[in-house]
């Protein structure tokens, strides 16, 4: 067996958080151990582990994505599509990632999840049983479904044969957020919340796509990447073949965190960040800006305080926070790196020729940004906390507190953080975006050979 997470999407009903960079399920406001606050993917992950899981499960993401996964679980075995297009193509990579590159066989039986549910430890047993059931039925499909606990519009309904005393039901059809009356109907007769995991056989899958005219191998799937369909795997595979499909009930708790109502309730601080709140009730303040919010005297509200924005919501109107927020759609002000995270304090257009963009960098000790160079811009920077190590073309010199670096266009260049790194960077040319970059090399090692061994070469040729 084995086990897909995937990893897309932005959660935008939870703006002003999250972003097409930093989504949902990398923010850190869940509670862990000893005080900590930890990510929806880091609780997962960690029940993945608890369950002996983890050894078998892969996580298919964009490459952005990839680095902030490394910086919160450490190195696990990623997927990487080249860009987001739903979750068929998303799956369909991944089957045939799996099938050609780790050789995984026809008969063996692949399991895909969001990566992002609230989810008690006995979702993960579900699973197991959801690969045995799949294994004594003859369908080609398995879903969990969770037993609903409210006639909820935000989730789609699996309506199941009357079928009794069984691990598992036959699906008659499928339901998409149907109004909160059609629900309780549909609860009535037994319906369970699709709460997207599904079950297959990798050979089921295979030849669904070859009947369908999808390529069948990992490397073809890549070359066709950019005319694939943004399709669901529900409406693409699952509700075209429901005569075919089983459902595995679950009792549990299944909470799916996507609006700032539902995240809350599972968030204890009811104050994060610099502020205070008083008198209020059932109220939360999360503030990642230097100056303090006082929030005072509120019933049911989320204060959210980021700089890629501010939202005040009353909880229950929190779901409209997605399409409120698209006029003020901008480039992510906060973001986190596998070496590191930095924030965007300004950004100014002058006369629409030039651009200047200023940001404050944390490099995590013993990480490192990859030597690279950019066309358009040049940058300065200067040292505000602790010290590390400054590549260039003319070789390797120590940087601390005080330090003032200029790198002009075209100009290779890398750093190294011998302790916790911060810096204040300003950035100016005629764009400054994230596109402006060429990699030359990735990791500080092959930086130190190349730059090392031209300073042997120099010093051989003086002899000579």
């Amino acid at each position: 067996m084995k086990i897909i997470l995937l990893s897309g999407g932005s959660g935008k009903r939870l703006f002003p958080m999250s972003n097409d960079i930093r989504s949902k399920q990398f923010l850190r406001l869940l509670p862990g151990s000893n005080g900590t606050r930890i990510s929806m993917l880091q609780r997962v992950w960690s029940q993945l582990e608890v369950a002996h899981l983890a050894d078998s499960t892969y996580i298919c993401s964009s490459d952005e994505h990839a680095e902030v996964i490394a910086t919160q679980i450490g190195e696990a075995r990623m997927i990487e599509e080249p860009t987001s297009r739903d979750t068929f193509p998303a799956i369909a990579l991944s089957t045939l990632y799996l099938h050609d590159h780790e050789h995984v066989s026809d008969d063996e039986i692949i399991l895909v999840m969001p990566v992002d549910p609230y989810v008690e430890a006995s979702f993960f047993v579900a699973l197991e049983t959801l690969a045995q059931q799949l294994t004594q039925s003859s369908a080609d499909l398995a879903l969990i479904g969770v037993r609903p606990t409210s006639p909820s519009e935000k989730y789609g309904y699996i309506v199941i044969q009357p079928e009794s005393d069984q691990a598992h039901f036959r699906v008659e059809r499928f339901n998409e957020k149907p109004t909160e009356e059609v629900a309780t109907q549909l609860i009535a007769k037994g319906a369970l919340w699709n709460c997207g995991v599904f079950g297959f056989r990798t050979g089921f899958l295979r030849t669904w796509l070859a009947d369908h005219g999808y390529p069948t191998n990992y490397q073809s799937m890549l070359e066709m990447w950019p005319t694939i369909n943004k399709i669901s795997f529900d409406y693409e595979v699952v509700e075209n073949i429901a005569s075919s499909v089983i459902v595995v009930p679950y009792d549990g708790e299944w909470n799916d965190l996507g609006t700032w109502d539902a995240l809350t309730s599972k968030v204890t601080q009811e104050m994060i960040g610099h502020g205070m709140l008083v008198n209020s009730t059932n109220t939360h303040v999360i503030n990642e800006l230097s100056v303090p919010a006082i929030v005072a005297g509120c019933t049911n509200l989320v204060v959210v305080a980021t700089e890629d924005g501010i939202l005040v919501s009353d909880k229950q109107q929190s779901v409209r926070v997605k399409e409120l927020s698209i006029p003020f759609a901008h480039r992510p002000m906060v973001v986190e790196r596998r070496w590191g995270h930095y924030r965007i304090l300004e950004h100014r257009i002058f006369d629409g020729t030039s651009e200047m963009l200023v940001q404050h960098v944390h490099i995590y000790p013993g990480h490192a940004l990859s030597y690279h160079k950019h066309v358009q811009r040049r940058e300065v920077w200067t040292i505000i906390q602790g010290h590390g190590l400054l590549a260039t073309e003319t070789g390797i010199r120590e940087i601390a507190i005080g330090s003032v670096i200029h790198i002009e266009p075209h100009q290779w260049h890398a750093i190294k953080a011998l302790d916790q790194l911060e810096m204040i960077e300003v950035q100016q040319g005629s764009q400054v975006q994230e596109e402006d970059i060429i990699r030359r090399f990735l990791t500080w090692e092959e930086v130190e050979h190349h730059l090392i061994g031209q300073e042997v070469a120099a010093t051989t040729q003086s002899f000579i």
